[in-house]
């Protein structure tokens, strides 16, 4: 007898459905699998046989031939030992073959025949709605992750037992209840803006980099509060959209790192990778690629600690992913594209010691400073927008015993620029000044003559590229919409050029 069950497979982000088909027919007794199947899945023959023996189905001796279609696809992963263990019962006419017709199956069978929870439900349900599939049936562990697409029905079960039944009857695990509302989760992990003692001028450059989702790097010596800063932006950013959250919960399902309790992202992420990370880890890949820090960081932000301490490589393959807000993963297999629309927020400290330009404390030589500070390429602090120094707390400013501002008051001027942004570019398939393109840069960021002037006049006393010409436009634009003024003015292009730390003999007179 010949069954077919509906599965899927996941490349990169991306989900093919993969068509597993089971034959049972006369010869010598043995257990096949082809189809490209990877050692992973090749496994599912032991324990699928095992789980079904122990399970009380016992099945005469014969030839079983299980195909995963396509077979130019590598098959990876335990996801697929419940279609399996589902098209083996359906040949032998444990079950129907017409019961498992448009019915998307997932899952890992423990040799006990226990069904155990998987990666990647979340995209699977949504291939299985473009499909029109009648419902999915996954395992009881995925079921809250699963039940975040409301338009399709899913049935979650424990146990082969459980599968079964589900398979001919699917109605009471369709309705089947779940406890927890899956949408509520603790936002509050007691971090604030108002924690933040003093650095008015870093935190003015962090609101307006959240407010125009521009890219930014932190300078200062150690213990100024630049980590502290950068772990607070989520806090002044706006919520998620519904759609947003999905995308979101799609990337971290693949990736593995979604709770079982609370599936659905509701919080901007923030990715703080250690130094060490290879450039396989930031920019995602392996033998099936897997998304990478850039994309787990998509819709929030990237934080990149002592930036200078991380390898060239990984520092340079950000160059892309920076600008196109996609990055391509290249494998003999194929291309992947991941999604990196991030915000970077770096950290560094002047100089080896980290205490330059105090003569008095630095213990570095002028070889040494610059060796530390040529270890980031002009190209990539071209792409950084806001470069703004973090100077030494005063004793004054951390006794003061006067709190700043909450992450919720600039939050809601945050969300104010934010509109302005959107209701500007609804026609250009953007949303922030940061994503501003360079043939849009004349048609959204008009100069006064002042500001015209000030600008050229810069431009004469630095070499700017036209790259750092163009971010320093978007910073001004974003300025000028906190101000709510749609032409720039002269004042606006100042503050903007007073972000560029690295150019510290720029000085306009």
């Amino acid at each position: 007898m010949f069954a077919s069950v509906l599965s899927a497979a996941i490349l990169g982000v991306e989900v093919c459905p993969v068509q597993v088909e089971a034959d049972v027919s006369n010869g010598l007794p043995s257990f096949i699998m082809v189809g490209f199947p990877s050692a992973q899945v090749k496994e599912a023959q032991d324990r699928v046989r095992t789980a079904l023996k122990n399970n009380g189905y016992q099945f005469p001796p014969k030839r079983i031939t299980v195909n995963f279609a396509p077979a130019d696809m590598k098959k990876e992963g335990a996801g697929f030992d419940v279609p399996v263990a589902a098209a083996v019962l359906a040949a032998f006419e444990i079950i129907s073959s017409r019961d498992v017709n448009g019915v998307m199956m997932a899952g890992e069978i423990g040799l006990d025949g226990e069904i155990h929870g998987i990666s990647g439900i979340l995209p699977m349900v949504l291939c299985a709605r473009s499909l029109g599939c009648r419902f999915c049936v996954v395992p009881y562990e995925n079921l809250k992750e699963g039940r975040l697409i409301k338009d399709v029905p899913v049935a979650g079960v424990k146990n082969l037992k459980e599968l079964i039944e589900c398979i001919q009857n699917p109605e009471p695990y369709l309705k089947m209840e779940i406890q927890e509302d899956i949408s509520a989760r603790n936002t509050d992990k007691g971090m604030d803006f108002s924690d933040i003692e003093g650095q008015e001028g870093a935190k003015r450059a962090a609101e307006i980099a959240v407010s125009g989702f521009h890219n930014m790097l932190l300078i200062g010596p150690p213990g100024t509060g630049k980590t502290m800063l950068a772990r607070r932006l989520p806090t002044i950013m706006p919520g998620l959209g519904f759609e947003e959250k999905l995308e979101l919960t799609r990337i971290y399902s693949i990736a593995g790192l979604l709770s079982r309790e609370n599936p659905l992202m509701n919080e901007r992420p923030f990715r703080s990778p250690h130094h060490t990370s290879t450039p396989q880890a930031i920019a995602g890949g392996g033998r099936n690629p897997r998304p990478g820090e850039i994309t787990l960081a998509h819709k929030g932000v990237l934080f990149l600690d002592e930036m200078p301490e991380f390898s060239r490589a990984s520092l340079e393959l950000l160059r892309q992913p920076l600008e196109d807000k996609v990055i391509q993963i290249a494998r003999a297999s194929g291309t992947y594209s991941f999604p990196a629309d991030f915000m970077l927020c770096a950290a560094m400290n002047p100089c080896p010691c980290g205490y330059y330009p105090d003569l008095n404390r630095c213990t570095c030589t002028s070889g040494e400073i610059s060796h530390y500070m040529g270890k980031i390429s002009r190209p990539l602090l071209d792409r950084i927008d806001i470069s703004t120094e973090v100077p030494p707390v005063s004793f004054a400013q951390l006794h003061c015993g006067k709190k700043g501002e909450t992450s919720a008051i600039i939050r809601k001027r945050v969300e104010k620029v934010q509109k302005i942004q959107g209701e500007r570019y609804k026609d250009e398939k953007i949303s922030f000044n940061g994503q501003l393109r360079s043939s849009l840069i004349d048609k959204y960021c008009p100069l006064t003559d002042s500001a015209s002037k000030l600008l050229a006049r810069a431009f004469e006393r630095i070499a700017f590229s036209a790259r750092s010409y163009h971010r320093i436009l978007k910073v001004a634009r974003t300025i000028a919409d906190m101000e709510e003024e749609e032409i720039i003015a002269s004042h606006h292009i100042g503050e903007a050029l007073s972000y560029r730390a690295f150019d510290k003999d720029f000085v306009i007179k």
